[in-house]
């Protein structure tokens, strides 16, 4: 029984020290794992963008961007959701009807920051043809992403060719 009790006290005693280096004010192991925490939420922007972009789903792509976010794509610049919704659906190669490809990107050229409420990713959308198995586009996005009421999303995104290595 003794034993007991003593285990009891040590257990106490260990997650009381953990509790208060948890929760103490803003230590650098609380700054880096909230870090890291970000960076995984904006690398799953990618995600979803791929998966709207094959699914040719406009509402969930278009859930990525912030109410005044832009994008550039050859030179011309489409702001607000409203544009950007009709780049999407009247312009961009992906959502059309005759395309029947999946968008990928190869993991090793994602590239994430996150700093406070900002951060940038990079990543490029390789577009295969689902019947010929043939890359029909590269594109790369150079994006910035904010942190509005603790969700991350596009601000401003600029799109090129990406060149294929």
């Amino acid at each position: 029984m003794r034993r007991a009790s003593t285990i009891t006290l040590v257990l106490v005693i260990a997650l009381s020290g953990l509790n208060a280096c948890a929760s103490g004010g803003d230590s650098a192991a609380k700054r880096a794992l909230g870090k890291a925490a970000d960076a995984s939420a904006i690398t799953q922007l990618e995600s979803v963008f791929h998966q709207s972009a094959t699914a040719k789903d406009i509402d969930s792509m278009m859930s990525l961007w912030s109410d005044d976010s832009q994008i550039t794509v050859g030179g011309k610049t489409f702001t607000g959701k409203e544009q950007i919704r009709k780049f999407w659906l009247e312009t961009a190669a992906p959502f059309r009807p005759e395309n029947k490809w999946v968008s990928d990107t190869p993991a090793y050229k994602i590239r994430v920051t996150a700093n406070g409420d900002r951060g940038t990713l990079y990543f490029e959308c390789h577009y295969l043809d689902v019947d010929s198995h043939v890359m029909k586009a590269a594109v790369s996005a150079d994006v910035k992403v904010s942190k509005f009421k603790d969700k991350w999303m596009y601000t401003n995104v600029v799109a090129a060719p990406a060149t294929l290595n």
